[in-house]
């Protein structure tokens, strides 16, 4: 697919057929994430991917109640059979600018950042893995985690120091895939949002 197509094809999809991601093609969503420029190199992320019924419910289990689950309209969320969890390590990033061709910046301490990259590059990652899922024709949706987040580190094992950023499902879209309403709101104009030379 032309990546101008990708890129506009691009949306969330939040209702999933619950046919398994062949592994040739989560490969390669995974292995571009990992193309993602990052500070330095750290390269300060991780991705716990869960597969299948028995692992996706775990984490729907463990991040949301018996409530919510009842009376969300996107019952097809619990179909997509790939859960990835993008992590953000920090750490990473103040060892890399402790090392002698980055110290004396001061990057080697978390107030010496500006804007904390280990956000910025694993949300980079996750971008790749939405365009990736376009390109070969899956659908996905990225969301956030809003309860359960120490919980499900624990229960998957995931080290102290690792912070997911969200959560991406992966899948292949069910046809009955219902727009977000908001997307009513339209696109912003590219006049309204690009100021060139000055604001």
């Amino acid at each position: 697919m032309d990546f101008h197509d990708v890129v506009r094809r691009r949306r969330m999809v939040r209702n999933f057929d619950d046919r398994p991601v062949p592994a040739d093609v989560l490969e390669r969503v995974l292995v571009n994430a990992t193309h993602a420029p990052s500070a330095g190199f750290a390269q300060g992320w991780a991705f716990v991917v869960l597969e299948g019924r028995e692992q996706t419910e775990g984490f729907w289990r463990l991040t949301t109640d018996d409530a919510w689950r009842a009376r969300t309209t996107r019952q097809g969320l619990f179909d997509a059979p790939v859960i990835v969890l993008p992590l953000a390590h920090k750490q990473a990033y103040l060892e890399r600018y402790a090392e002698a061709d980055k110290a004396g910046s001061g990057m080697d301490a978390e107030a010496g950042w500006p804007m904390p990259y280990w956000y910025v590059d694993v949300a980079f990652a996750s971008m790749l893995m939405l365009l990736t899922a376009v390109d070969a024709g899956l659908g996905a949706l990225f969301f956030g985690i809003f309860r359960g987040k120490d919980r499900l580190l624990e229960a998957l094992g995931v080290p102290e120091g690792y912070e997911p950023i969200g959560a991406i499902a992966l899948g292949w879209p069910a046809p009955l895939d219902h727009r977000s309403p908001s997307l009513t709101r339209g696109r912003r104009p590219v006049q309204e949002v690009v100021h060139r030379g000055r604001w």
